[in-house]
């Protein structure tokens, strides 16, 4: 199966053509590759319960920004802004100013992705009771968490690729 390179968020990201060398490894196991967007596909699809759309899209922005990865951050900026999410938001989760963030349920869930990012292991149970308190149900702390690990899974994919990139250029 190849993938089409126009609906690839990775290729796309790093700049992956079918002349790089880079492109070659990345898809000699495009199942993989498939498996990855499709990932992406369904946990942004603006129809998956619970979690709003803008909801998931402001956690991948924070998260982009906090590993941090310019490109991420940049496509998921791009993706709130053409869902018309408000500017003055998306510039508080860019900046990690969380303290910005008076909507309880939202902060909540900015939070935990703050604290699973930058210290996982206070991402315990505590923290975990902590967004059921501020609303959020079962299903929707489970997406939580398999959200912030496909994103942290996609940043170092795009990381690791557009190294390998940058070193096939400079060869």
């Amino acid at each position: 199966m190849t993938t089409n390179l126009s609906s690839d968020t990775i290729d796309r990201l790093v700049g992956l053509t079918p002349e790089l060398g880079t492109f070659a490894v990345r898809h000699q196991r495009d199942k993989v590759v498939a498996a990855t967007q499709k990932s992406e596909e369904g946990l942004f699809d603006p129809a998956l319960p619970g979690l709003t759309l803008a909801e998931r899209l402001l956690v991948a922005l924070l998260a982009c920004a906090l590993t941090p990865s310019a490109l991420c951050a940049a496509e998921y900026r791009q993706r709130l802004l053409d869902l018309n999410v408000e500017q003055k938001l998306i510039d508080h989760i860019s900046s990690g100013a969380l303290e910005q963030i008076t909507e309880p349920r939202l902060r909540a869930i900015l939070t935990f992705t703050h604290t699973l990012i930058t210290d996982p292991v206070k991402a315990d149970q505590a923290a975990l009771k902590a967004l059921p308190r501020a609303g959020l149900s079962t299903p929707e702390v489970v997406t939580l968490a398999q959200l912030i690990a496909f994103v942290s899974y996609q940043v170092r994919v795009v990381a690791g690729l557009n190294a390998m990139k940058l070193l096939e250029q400079q060869a």
